[in-house]
C-alpha cells in the first residue's frame, strides 16, 4: 500500500489558524472539500483542537501530519508534554474542557501515545463514498492528473 502524506511545525504564535488553513489546502488537494464536506469541517475542527491542546497544554510547538492511507486520514498532532489528554465532561459554564471530548465526537477512532519526548494524538478520519475506499495512488490531485503528491 502506498500512502500520501504531509507534515508542518506550528509555533505557538498563529499556529492554530495557519493549521486549518494548511491542512485545507491538502484536502483540496485530496479533492474531499466538494465531495467529503462534512469530514472536511470535522477534520479541521480537529485540528484545531489538537494545535490548540499543544500550545496551551503542552507548552510546545504542534508538530502536524497528515497521512492519507487510502482508507483513512490520519490527524496527528505531536508536542513536548508528557501530560496525556483525556475526553471529560466540561462544566456548563467552563470555557474550556471540551476539545478532547469533540475529537472523540468527530473522529472514527482517535489514540494518543506517550513517546520518549513528548506524545502524539492521532484521529481517523474516513470520508464517504469512493474517497473512503480509494487507493492512493489513484486519488485525485490538485491539477486533476490523479497523482499523488510526495510526502513533503
Amino acid at each position: 500500500m502506498r500512502a500520501t502524506g504531509w507534515a508542518r511545525s506550528f509555533p505557538v504564535a498563529g499556529g492554530v489558524r495557519a493549521g486549518r488553513h494548511w491542512t485545507r489546502k491538502h484536502l483540496e488537494s485530496l479533492g474531499w472539500t466538494g465531495a467529503a464536506s462534512e469530514v472536511v469541517d470535522a477534520v479541521l475542527l480537529t485540528v484545531s483542537e489538537l494545535v490548540t491542546n499543544a500550545h496551551i497544554h503542552g507548552h510546545s510547538t504542534a508538530e502536524l501530519v497528515l497521512v492519507w492511507d487510502g482508507r483513512c486520514l490520519h490527524v496527528s498532532v505531536h508536542d513536548s508534554s508528557d501530560r496525556l489528554p483525556v475526553p471529560r465532561t466540561a462544566d456548563g459554564e467552563a470555557s474550556d474542557g471540551r476539545g478532547m471530548a469533540l475529537v472523540e465526537a468527530l473522529a472514527d477512532d482517535w489514540e494518543v501515545r506517550a513517546q520518549a519526548r513528548g506524545k502524539t494524538v492521532s484521529a481517523c478520519f474516513r470520508p464517504p463514498g469512493r474517497y473512503g475506499e480509494a487507493d492512493p495512488e489513484s486519488t485525485p490531485s490538485a491539477d486533476g492528473r490523479g497523482e499523488t503528491p510526495d510526502m513533503r
